[in-house]
């Protein structure tokens, strides 16, 4: 394992446990101190490579898939940040989503249909998509929320606000 991968791998270790809310020190206390806090430190640094057994029993007291604590190839990597156009939603137009023979059209029809049942809305016409539903969609579609958007125009399905 190179050193640059050993780093990548510390990056997805650290941020997994920070999300947890947890410490070197509760990891350490939390696993009896199976995992060192100065060794689970070396490998966050990357300063030391962690075996595929230790890995899996991160995984397993983190409470994620072992993949989650690898990192992901670049072309892989979906991030959930917010679009140049800005962090705002778009409105799609549900008049045309059935007449669309795209791949990501029964995707999209069906988290479109999602949020209407979770609203209540079924006008039928337009619907307002949030930009943190704009952002799933985009993960859900394997892109981003400016390629969606793009995707969307093309397909028609956009539907603009009138000045």
């Amino acid at each position: 394992m190179n050193s640059d991968y050993a780093a990548r791998v510390g990056e997805r270790l650290r941020s997994i446990r920070l999300q947890k809310g947890l410490s070197l020190h509760d990891v350490e206390e939390a696993s009896n101190k199976e995992c060192k806090a100065s060794v689970l430190g070396a490998y966050e640094r990357g300063e030391r490579s962690i075996s595929v057994p230790r890995l899996q029993r991160l995984a397993q007291f983190y409470s994620v898939p072992v993949d989650r604590l690898l990192p992901q190839p670049d072309a892989a990597v979906i991030t959930l940040e917010p679009s140049r156009e800005g962090d705002r939603g778009m409105r799609i137009d549900l008049t045309k989503l059935d007449s669309v023979h795209a791949p990501e059209a029964s995707v999209l029809g069906r988290y479109v249909n999602m949020i209407q049942m979770a609203r209540g809305d079924f006008n039928g016409k337009i619907l307002t998509v949030r930009a943190d539903d704009v952002r799933a969609l985009a993960a859900v579609l394997d892109t981003t929320p400016d390629v969606l958007s793009t995707r969307l125009e093309e397909l028609g399905l956009r539907a603009h606000q009138f000045a």
